[in-house]
Parts: structure tokens; C-alpha cells; sequence
């Protein structure tokens, strides 16, 4: 199972249609508050998560679930990025940070990396548009 994690409903819909397509089961969430308050059986295989949103954001709840001792690949989508939320996601464990508009392509390439385990290679990656 994915988990997307998004305040905005079309890129909810989208990100989990493209993991469906891909064969893989989708939940979604409308807000970090909403992911830890529900009572999965399992965790995520993998959480993409948008940084900026209302309440508590990408980063603040990456830093919950770390601190709870939950580890699972995250991969984050912003709009608005600053060098201080690349470094901080990235050296906290994400696997990618994609700018906002994502292509598919990028998703599913992060989702596949995040999938076979390849967290020596987090890095930075900028949606082509």
C-alpha cells in the first residue's frame, strides 16, 4: 500500500490513480493529522507526501514518524521549496523531492526506488514541466 499524503483533492485523485495503474493499492489522506490518526494494520509500503500544507506540514510529520521510531520511504512533492526543507527531508530520510509539477515518469521512478530500497541514493530531482 501507498499512502498520499496531500491537502489538495485533484493531486490526492491523480497520485492515486497513478499508483493504481501501477498495480499497487492507494489510501489517502487529506493531512499529516489525518495519516496518524488512522489505525493501519501495516505500514505503508511507501508515503508520498506533499511538504506544504495546512496544520502540520511534509516535514513535521516526517519528524513525527521518525520519532515514533516509524521508518517507511517517503517521497515529497512541493511547490515551494528552500534549500533548509531540501536538506532537512533528504538528510531525515526522504527518498526524493520533486517539484510540483511532477511528470509521471519522475513519480514513477521514485516510486520504484523507494520500492527496491535504494535509500544511498536520495537526492534532489526537479519535475521536468
Amino acid at each position: 500500500m501507498i499512502a498520499i499524503v496531500d491537502d489538495d483533492e485533484g493531486v490526492r485523485i491523480s497520485m492515486a490513480s497513478l499508483v493504481r495503474s501501477l498495480g499497487y493499492r492507494a489510501r489517502t489522506y487529506a493531512s499529516g493529522a489525518d495519516f496518524l490518526g488512522d489505525a493501519l494494520d501495516r505500514e505503508p509500503a511507501v508515503m508520498i507526501s506533499d511538504i506544504r500544507m495546512p496544520g502540520m506540514n511534509g516535514d513535521e510529520l516526517q519528524a513525527r514518524l521518525l520519532a515514533a521510531g516509524r521508518c517507511f520511504p517517503i517521497i515529497f512533492l512541493t511547490a515551494y521549496s528552500t534549500e533548509a526543507v531540501k536538506k532537512r527531508v533528504l538528510d531525515a530520510g526522504a527518498v526524493c523531492l520533486l517539484s510540483k509539477p511532477a511528470d509521471g515518469e519522475t513519480i514513477i521512478r521514485c516510486i520504484e526506488e523507494a520500492l527496491d530500497g535504494v535509500h544511498a541514493t536520495r537526492r534532489d530531482v526537479d519535475a521536468v514541466t
